[in-house]
């Protein structure tokens, strides 16, 4: 059985996660915006359609990168960006959603001994990276209030918003990049000349 090889972060690496994190964090200020309006209209079964693109920076840099250990790294960066910028949902918030994004990114990688890249890996990730975060989420904000129904209802919404708007949107913005020629230092690229 060969074991995994454990590969040091570069500078390109650390920079690319900082960035992510950074815009991710811009990007969650304006989302908080949309995610109240689709709460007045829609409850929080709308306010689910929109949870994958919360999660997708770490995602992407693990899809670029491809080290064990890149969600840890930039999901951490992800809730320190968010709570100097301020968050609408609190800094707790914010460190939990990236505990549970991280943990469940990693070990699903993991279990895939990170050798798979394609797009139904991506789109199994970022759906796994829902229902830790959901369960927390549930006790934190509440959402036990809802009943089960409605529950169930906004889960599962959640699960297709992780999938698509998370896993399936890192796959095209990933290629996307790397088609411009900007990753050529990172492992998606080696990955794709093999």
């Amino acid at each position: 059985m060969k074991k995994i090889r454990f590969s040091a972060f570069t500078t390109f690496d650390i920079v690319l996660m900082a960035m992510l994190a950074t815009a991710n964090g811009a990007m969650t200020f304006y989302l908080s915006v949309v995610n109240k309006t689709l709460n007045s209209l829609g409850g929080p079964v709308a306010t689910s359609s929109i949870v994958g693109l919360y999660m997708i920076y770490g995602l992407l840099a693990y899809y670029i990168i491809r080290k064990p250990g890149t969600a840890v790294i930039t999901y951490a960066f992800g809730a320190l960006v968010q709570s100097f910028m301020g968050t609408a949902y609190g800094f707790m918030s914010a460190i939990a959603a990236a505990l549970c994004y991280m943990i469940a990114a990693e070990l699903v990688f993991a279990l895939m001994r990170h050798k798979v890249w394609n797009t139904g890996a991506l789109m199994l990730v970022g759906g796994a990276m829902v229902p830790i975060w959901f369960i927390v989420a549930a006790y934190m904000f509440g959402y036990t209030s809802w009943g089960w129904q409605v529950l169930a209802i906004a889960f599962v919404v959640r699960l297709v918003s992780g999938v698509l708007l998370c896993g399936l949107l890192t796959k095209w913005l990933g290629d996307a990049l790397g088609r411009t020629g900007l990753l050529r230092r990172y492992a998606w690229s080696r990955d794709q000349r093999a």
